[in-house]
């Protein structure tokens, strides 16, 4: 009894260490804000900043709600598909997961001003969107070679030192909704200014599980099983000042500045359900592991995230069409956790994030009341030594219709990326598990008029 109180601590004490995301992945996750709003935004890859004239424009620029010649109300729904293949020491796992979303809802009043003034109308808009879609499963399979469980001594020594393999899952749930409120203005014929403040309503839940499969290669089997659950929730709020400039009938300019987000965040921690097999008998159910739960583990902290400046040019093919093009600069080295005692945490931003660059191209033809659309996009991975291929990257395609009483419009975008997972951060002869995604957004938007 001694010897399997003893080992159930011991194994406790192994899988401890976080197998959830660090704060660093956190802070590095809330910073970033997917490309996700109306159909015609989503098919012109989000490349809006010097056009305007559409609710998800708003979000790149706030001067765009100005552009509006009519009230409108728009709402966006979206279907997401998602494909995750993990590599664990050359074991491949693939899962499929489908998530359906509101995506976006919002509208804009117009008025026009007196006609003695230079400033020739006004607006005023309303949006939600979702920043950022938490939702995911996925799980990993393979043998390290490597047993980080080993011995135990009794009278005589058993010593687990083969590795049998490794098996772990993650699920991640929850949104950044996004509410923006915006005031913007045409001043003559050729400037357009705005001004958004914007809310943040974060939920993030994430429960990670790990077996560990060792033996002592005599037939003797030692097995483990953890689960860890963290929720972090909070809210936030930025500002936005921007600018479209429109020096000929043909070209526009746009120039924009978003502020950092300013969260404030708790989170719930949890560590249960050890479960510990010797020879394929639970020997959990012979002592108490009342000591294995950890309860609920609350903290308060703030996050601030890197501001964005982006700057953008599209040129007018009359009523024909349009091509357009946006740059995004955010410095992701700038994140900074405070309200604890984070300095390790700020050092690892400042030497492992960089500064990174967005490219958003996008194209629009009318024919008649029908509109044909297409987009790419590339986003930079922020940490310095990631790979080409984490960096995000991706292809739009849609179409519109406009009839009577207002617009309907569809598109679809494919992006992809890769990335890495470490489940054993405590153990450096255990290799991270590869991830690649492959992501496909569906999305319809109804637009009215008002």
């Amino acid at each position: 009894m001694k010897k399997l109180y003893f080992i159930a601590m011991l194994c406790v004490a192994y899988i401890s260490s976080a197998q959830t995301l660090s704060y660093n992945d956190l802070g590095t996750l809330f910073s970033k804000e997917s490309i996700n709003g109306t159909a015609r935004y989503n098919a012109m890859s989000g490349a809006f900043g010097a056009l305007g004239g559409d609710l998800s424009s708003v979000d790149t620029n706030p001067a765009g709600a100005a552009v509006f010649l009519k009230s409108e109300f728009a709402v966006s729904l979206n279907i997401r598909n998602i494909e995750t293949t993990s590599n664990f020491y050359n074991t491949n796992e693939l899962v499929e997961n489908d998530y359906s979303n509101l995506s976006q809802a919002g509208g804009v009043f117009v008025f026009n001003t007196h006609q003695n003034s230079n400033w020739t109308n006004f607006a005023i808009g309303f949006n939600y969107s979702i920043a950022n879609d938490f939702e995911n499963f996925w799980f990993a399979s393979g043998n390290s070679g490597y047993a980080p469980i080993t011995d135990f001594y009794d009278s005589d020594p058993v010593i687990y030192g083969n590795s049998d393999g490794q098996y772990a899952e993650n699920y991640t749930d929850g949104r950044n909704n996004k509410y923006s409120f915006t005031f913007a203005s045409q001043y003559d014929n050729d400037l357009y200014v705005g001004l958004s403040i914007n809310t943040y309503d974060l939920e993030f839940y994430q429960s990670s599980l790990i077996d560990e499969y060792n033996s002592d290669g005599n037939g003797n089997i030692f097995d483990v099983s953890q689960t860890q659950e963290l929720l972090t929730y909070g809210d936030g709020y930025s500002f936005s000042l921007g600018f479209i400039s429109k020096p000929t009938d043909n070209i526009r300019f746009g120039l924009a500045y978003q502020s950092p987000v300013w969260y404030t965040l708790s989170e719930e921690f949890i560590e249960f359900d050890v479960t510990i097999f010797e020879n394929d008998l639970n020997i959990t159910n012979e002592f108490s592991i009342g000591d294995t739960y950890s309860g609920i583990n609350g903290f308060d902290y703030e996050l601030r995230t890197p501001s964005k400046l982006t700057g953008s040019f599209a040129f007018i093919f009359e009523k024909q069409g349009l091509i357009s093009l946006d740059y995004i600069y955010k410095n992701y080295s700038n994140i900074k956790l405070s309200n604890s005692n984070f300095s390790q945490e700020n050092i690892a931003f400042n030497n492992d994030l960089e500064s990174t660059g967005q490219l958003r191209l996008g194209t629009e033809w009318r024919f008649d009341n029908l509109s044909l659309r297409g987009g790419y996009h590339i986003e930079k991975s922020p940490f310095k030594d990631a790979l080409d291929s984490d960096n995000l990257e991706g292809f739009s395609l849609g179409a519109g219709y406009k009839f009577r009483a207002g617009k309907f419009d569809v598109s679809y975008q494919k992006s992809s990326n890769t990335s890495s997972y470490n489940f054993y951060p405590q153990y450096n002869q255990i290799n991270s598990t590869k991830l690649n995604f492959d992501q496909s957004l569906f999305t319809a938007t109804l637009i009215l008029n008002i």
